[in-house]
């Protein structure tokens, strides 16, 4: 498994001194097109709702913070008009109330956007946490895997009906290169919020895992459909994900990351291109990809042993299920 792991990692590096696959002259007119960006307000997020409006997609940000989804929304406005002069009429930006670390919340997220009954054609599920101090959600989960897994499994399931309905549809799910790094046995089923069981590394590898392997059981679940589910590493990008750095290494690790994200970290806007690709290309419908991992930019490759196990992707799903409807259960 650790060769396999050496020669995806060599497969990716090499891959970095390639031509990019995508770029966004290549995004197409996407007139008419409703999607769900998670996160939007902010890096990834926000460069990929961008992007989508500029080309004339009606974008819902789906974020926790009304008031910096609004700045998100302004800020956007003027550089639509300023990046993408040939749109006709005002970008389309909706704010929509979305807390990843409640379930119960998500699934509310969900219900909100079906009840203005429109159809859903592209979901972005790009929000999450990285590296963060051990906590716990507010149903009681690890707060990398509630958040970046579990909170995206409720919305995603919940508005999967409308996704169906609205084909052909697409799904993307950002991962991370650290979904190699989980812990020792994947997905620790059992000691899932036991500290001692990780660390803060081994805890986002764990959560970037379950990302890959849900996408890889939603995409078996819709494969006889026009929905095309496929995950995305978007690559060193320089946004605040790593703003939780001083709390995992001190002040002198804070302050190299941060320099170092700002000298080698792609710019959000070209490190959204993967996930954009995944999102608009014509590539995704005309070959057929689903289920699949794509690097920057937009380059496929295999991930992991263990994201490629159908046992363990079946097992996570079971798990996740269970666990939403246990602490739904809870909630009422």
């Amino acid at each position: 498994m650790l060769l396999q792991s050496s020669i995806k990692q060599l497969k990716w590096w090499k891959g970095m001194f390639t031509a990019d696959n995508y770029t966004h002259a290549q995004i197409p007119d996407l007139s008419g097109k409703i999607a769900i960006v998670t996160g939007a307000n902010t890096g990834l997020g926000y460069a990929t709702t961008v992007a989508l409006a500029g080309h004339g997609v009606r974008v819902f940000l789906a974020c926790r913070s009304k008031q910096r989804a609004l700045d998100a929304i302004e800020n956007a406005k003027k550089e639509i008009k300023e990046t993408y002069p040939q749109l006709i009429g005002e970008p389309q930006l909706e704010f929509l109330e979305l807390d990843l670390n409640s379930l119960a919340k998500s699934r509310d997220a969900a219900q909100a956007f079906l009840a203005k009954n429109l159809p859903l054609h592209i979901l972005v599920c790009n929000s999450g946490i990285m590296m963060t101090p051990f906590e716990l959600s507010a149903d009681g989960i690890e707060t990398q895997f509630a958040v970046n897994h579990m909170g995206h499994f409720a919305f995603t399931t919940e508005l999967l009906p409308k996704i169906k309905q609205s084909q052909p549809s697409r799904i993307v799910i950002l991962s991370s290169l650290a979904h190699e790094d989980p812990v020792p046995s994947g997905i620790d089923f059992d000691t899932l919020n036991d500290e001692t069981k990780s660390n803060t590394m081994t805890r986002y590898g764990r959560s970037k895992l379950a990302n890959v392997l849900f996408a890889k059981a939603l995409a078996r679940r819709v494969s006889n459909e026009q929905v095309y589910v496929n995950v995305a590493h978007p690559g060193y990008v320089s946004t605040e994900l790593i703003r939780h750095s001083e709390a995992m290494g001190g002040v002198i690790y804070d302050k190299f990351m941060q320099a170092l994200t700002r000298t080698v970290g792609m710019t959000p806007r070209k490190g959204a291109l993967t996930q954009l690709y995944l999102a608009t290309s014509p590539e995704i419908e005309e070959q057929d990809i689903r289920g699949r991992y794509f690097v920057p930019i937009a380059k496929e490759i295999d991930p992991s042993p263990y994201a490629r196990d159908e046992e363990l992707q079946e097992k996570l799903w079971t798990f996740s299920e269970n666990l939403y409807k246990e602490k739904l259960n809870n909630a009422n």
